[in-house]
């Protein structure tokens, strides 16, 4: 993530795709979302105390969240911090994460069918799927199903009056008058989205050099919308059950052959039937967490996982990892203090006679010198 924030802006590819496709950084939230499903394959012998612990732990993933990427400290360009509460961010990566770790530990602590003779994995843990396909269900039915009628909203600072979007249709996956952005207007309300969202990347956006989007634009271009949304979460939570699956494998089988059998198996089943609903015409879309994007990516986490276990737990080559498994250790601090900018806000603490003299601004102007 912190090579895709920096460097999306000089190679397109690996930055986040506008609307539908894949790029490099579209992978980066299903994976980490796999990898928490993975982590909470456990055994809860005191069901409501495990509850409260993942509640508990939910719950300061998700406000530390909203204060990192809420507003309340300001990107690079702004040496101030503090935000307007009617403005404020209340969705983003670490609230998603979070809404996908209780889903995925509350399945496993209240769904979970184990008994003391060995049975299948698909058997001891059939509840996990039943959920996993009801929320795919709600998922389909929410999105294809809402009626969105023509809305309306204000741009401030832009000099001109409320922007008008047509619509009036159902079942639209377009960045206009998709459903998931109408859920998320009407509860949170739209001073509270993502005010930046990729999809003014688009051609039809025409946005400059300097990311400003003309008032010649489709009026939708200059609308919020928040890709970590409320409805696109559901098959987000999705992800991390599958996590949960290949957990438990690692949890049950003892064998090196038996988990790579079960892992390929289960990653060449999603990838077919993600590409299978591509080609049907359901879009991989990041922003909405399609179907087809969902299957895709937990494919991609499982063969990466089947790889990296080969290389690493198989045949022992450890080293070549280590700057990984560091990483995986400090993820969350890694996170907080690099790609929420917190460095470069410290940083920018330290200037010379006036604000705009500091520190992160030399280094920055000495590099574009070179």
């Amino acid at each position: 993530m912190i090579v895709v924030d920096y460097g999306g802006s000089v190679f397109p590819i690996i930055a986040h795709s506008p609307w539908n496709g894949l790029h490099l950084a579209d992978f980066v939230m299903p994976f980490f979302l796999f990898v928490v499903g993975i982590s909470i394959a456990l055994k809860a012998p005191n069901r409501p105390e495990a509850t409260w612990k993942a509640v508990g732990r939910a719950a300061k993933l998700f406000l530390l969240g909203i204060l990192l990427q809420g507003g309340f400290l300001h990107g690079l360009n702004s040496l101030t911090y503090g935000v307007d509460l009617e403005r404020i961010r209340l969705l983003g990566i670490l609230q998603r994460i979070s809404i996908g770790y209780i889903v995925g530990a509350l399945c496993e602590i209240w769904l979970s069918r184990r008994t003391r003779r060995e049975v299948g994995i698909l058997k001891s843990y059939y509840l996990h799927w039943f959920a996993a396909f009801a929320i795919i269900a709600v998922y389909l039915g929410l999105l294809y199903g809402l009626y969105v009628p023509d809305w309306q909203f204000f741009v401030p600072g832009e000099g001109y009056s409320d922007l008008p979007v047509k619509c009036s249709v159902r079942g639209d996956v377009g960045p206009a008058c998709n459903s998931a952005g109408m859920i998320d207007r009407f509860v949170l309300g739209i001073n509270h989205l993502y005010a930046k969202p990729v999809y003014k990347n688009l051609k039809e956006c025409n946005i400059s050099s300097d990311k400003v989007v003309p008032e010649s634009a489709p009026s939708w271009c200059h609308a919020p919308f928040d890709p970590e949304g409320l409805l696109s979460s559901l098959t987000a939570a999705v992800t991390c059950l599958i996590g949960l699956q290949y957990g438990h494998v690692l949890a049950h089988l003892q064998d090196h052959k038996g988990r790579l059998e079960n892992w390929c198996g289960f990653s060449v089943a999603f990838l077919v039937l993600g590409l299978f609903l591509a080609l049907l015409g359901f879009p991989i879309n990041k922003p909405l967490y399609s179907i087809s994007y969902m299957l895709i990516t937990s494919a991609t986490a499982g063969i990466t996982f089947c790889a990296l276990y080969l290389l690493v737990d198989i045949y022992g080559y450890r080293w070549l990892t280590l700057p990984l498994e560091w990483m995986g250790k400090h993820a969350l601090s890694i996170f907080i203090i690099v790609s929420s900018n917190l460095a470069v806000i410290v940083i920018q603490g330290f200037y010379w006679k006036s604000p705009e003299n500091n520190l992160m601004n030399c280094i920055v102007s000495l590099f574009v010198h070179r």
